[in-house]
């Protein structure tokens, strides 16, 4: 299986928490919707998952070791 550079995750988990961020402080425009939802299928593609949790939790796993490695 590919795996995507950590680099890639990194940016990935980023650019959802800062929206998930930006998401909580106002009412949700159909515009964030839209980029919450890119990001969400485009983490899940990059970890070959098929859930945002399961994502997140293999996104942040994959850091970890590369981190630690």
């Amino acid at each position: 299986m590919l795996l995507a550079h950590p680099a890639v995750l990194r940016e990935l988990v980023a650019r959802y928490e800062s929206l998930c961020a930006a998401a909580q402080d106002h009412a949700i425009a159909p515009d964030l919707q839209r980029r919450l939802d890119d990001v969400t299928y485009t983490l899940c593609v990059t970890t070959g998952t098929r859930t945002l949790e399961h994502a997140l939790a293999a996104a942040r796993a994959r850091l970890a070791a590369t981190a630690a490695g």
